[in-house]
């Protein structure tokens, strides 16, 4: 399971990070975020030797959701080494989000 990150450890655990980090940008409140979630998950098992995958409430963090002018969720967002080199807005099928993750490892 992805884990759920706030504004703190996002700066450090991201920004600050080396490596590949995919960030989910969700909220509570939304249902295409909820249908993403298992799939998030299982991606995020799958790539654990690759890439560290983890969730940002945009209700909890809203000004880093507003940093990556994040408009509309679900929001992926792929960092490496601190930079987001791609963004994904919107529900998206597990095979294809783990193609999108490996073409920035």
């Amino acid at each position: 399971m992805a884990k759920v990150i706030n504004t703190s450890e996002f700066k450090n655990i991201v920004e600050n990070g080396n490596g590949v980090a995919v960030v989910d940008f969700f909220a509570t409140w939304c249902g295409p975020c909820k249908m993403l979630a298992p799939i998030f998950a299982e991606a995020g098992e799958e790539m654990k030797e690759d890439a560290n995958f983890y969730k940002l409430d945009i209700d909890q963090s809203l000004e880093i959701a507003q940093q990556f002018n994040v408009s509309s969720v679900p929001t992926i967002i792929v960092f490496k080494d601190g930079k987001a080199v791609d963004q994904i807005v919107g529900f998206m099928p597990k095979d294809r989000l783990i193609e999108r993750v490996k073409n920035n490892l």
